[in-house]
């Protein structure tokens, strides 16, 4: 078993929240982590003699859907329990309810029920929950697995979850071929179920044309007129179809980084599918050696690092890539809450170099701290103020600002 990062995080805002709402995109494990969750509760509640019983409910099963065919009354009569409600989106006439019944709890000065609200599509869905749940809900992302997350990490396991993908199925099988057959079968779900169930009218085959059309212009500056070209739709489809996409959770758009220092700056987000075992399948990569010899290897790490760096971020960083038109760059840029920015450069070589462009975009953007992340162990300084790392130790270094 896997222990998440996001554990105890989860498990501490199910306890004192009325509601908790947990977002990540379908097979990243968010049911297995509710009954770790309701079974870590009960054992916690057993010290104070106060057993807290779960009830799951999944929104997308037939019979589930009967139990909450008054909704009211079933949630009445369990609001002493944990009630987990999977695939929240797909019945969002429950929010106001679940309002009503923390509210009406409230005013009765009883405890308030928890309810652990999963969501895997639709993120303006899960903000509008938010809104009509304000002041009554924690929310959280469960992201594939994390370096920091595989016991016993070496590079052999570094290379394993950076080829397959961080999706729990995907990492654990046992070849990568059956990973790479289990990636395969995971995008034509999306495709012939998940997306159409959304209410999108899009043609499977356009939609996996763009998704492949993504992978192969990997953390690239989106071009939606050679996009819309090529697929014979506008460009306002094209935007259409990658809000789709981040929505799901399957795509980020990293925003570049403004500041005033009057320079012509890249004004356009850069485009990433988030996990490199899916950017992987989407191209026929199903190994190491195919990924090795593959133009996209230095975008696939790229993105590999940097995703890796978001999700153990601490909450509320603010993520940005910088570049200028004099071709000035830096990969990531972390800007945390005390205003501290650290700029961080991703090279995929074990004798990583820096380029006179990362020196000029330091010169404009003044971080706090500099670090090359790279695929070796060996930490050194490769100037007077920046350091090179592996990944995996700059994530204990990222994790340990997260704890304090």
């Amino acid at each position: 078993m896997i222990n998440r990062i996001l554990k105890n995080t989860v498990a501490n805002a199910v306890s004192r929240q009325p509601a908790v709402v947990l977002l990540g995109p379908r097979q990243v494990g968010k049911t297995t982590l509710a009954f770790q969750l309701a079974a870590l509760l009960r054992s916690l509640e057993q010290h104070e003699s106060n057993v807290i019983e779960s009830i799951y409910l999944d929104l997308e099963s037939p019979e589930d859907l009967q139990r909450l065919s008054d909704p009211l009354l079933y949630l009445r009569q369990n609001e002493d329990k944990l009630v987990i409600l999977d695939e929240i989106q797909r019945v969002p006439e429950l929010f106001p309810i679940l309002r009503g019944l923390i509210d009406e709890r409230r005013r009765q000065n009883k405890p308030s029920g928890h309810f652990l609200l999963l969501g895997s599509a639709s993120l303006d869905l899960m903000r509008q929950s938010s809104e009509t749940l304000a002041g009554r809900v924690a929310q959280y992302e469960l992201t594939p697995l994390t370096a920091l997350e595989i016991e016993n990490y070496t590079d052999r396991e570094q290379d394993k979850l950076w080829i397959r993908g961080g999706f729990p199925n995907s990492y654990l099988e046992e070849t990568d071929a059956y990973s790479f057959a289990w990636r395969q079968d995971f995008i034509r779900t999306y495709l012939e179920r998940d997306i159409p169930q959304l209410g999108s009218r899009i043609p499977a085959e356009t939609m996996r044309r763009f998704w492949t059309m993504l992978a192969h212009n990997q953390s690239s500056i989106l071009n939606a007129a050679i996009f819309a070209e090529n697929l014979g739709v506008s460009q306002q489809s094209i935007a259409r179809y990658v809000d789709l996409l981040v929505d799901l959770l399957l795509v980020r758009r990293l925003q570049p980084y403004h500041s005033n220092v009057g320079k012509r700056l890249v004004k356009s987000p850069k485009i990433y599918i988030r996990d490199t075992g899916i950017l992987h399948a989407l191209l026929g990569i199903d190994s190491l050696n195919s990924l090795m010899g593959h133009t996209i290897v230095g975008a696939s790490f790229e993105t590999f690092v940097i995703e890796n760096c978001l999700n153990v971020a601490p909450p509320f960083t603010n993520s940005y890539f910088y570049r200028t038109a004099a071709g000035a760059e830096i990969d990531l840029l972390l800007e945390f809450t005390n205003g501290d920015i650290w700029a961080i450069e991703i090279k995929k070589s074990l004798s990583p170099k820096l380029e006179k462009g990362f020196f000029f975009a330091c010169d404009d953007v003044k971080p706090t701290k500099k670090f090359v992340i790279y695929p070796g162990n060996e930490s050194y300084p490769i100037t007077s103020d920046c350091t090179v790392m592996g990944l995996r130790e700059f994530l204990q270094i990222l994790q340990m600002r997260n704890n304090g």
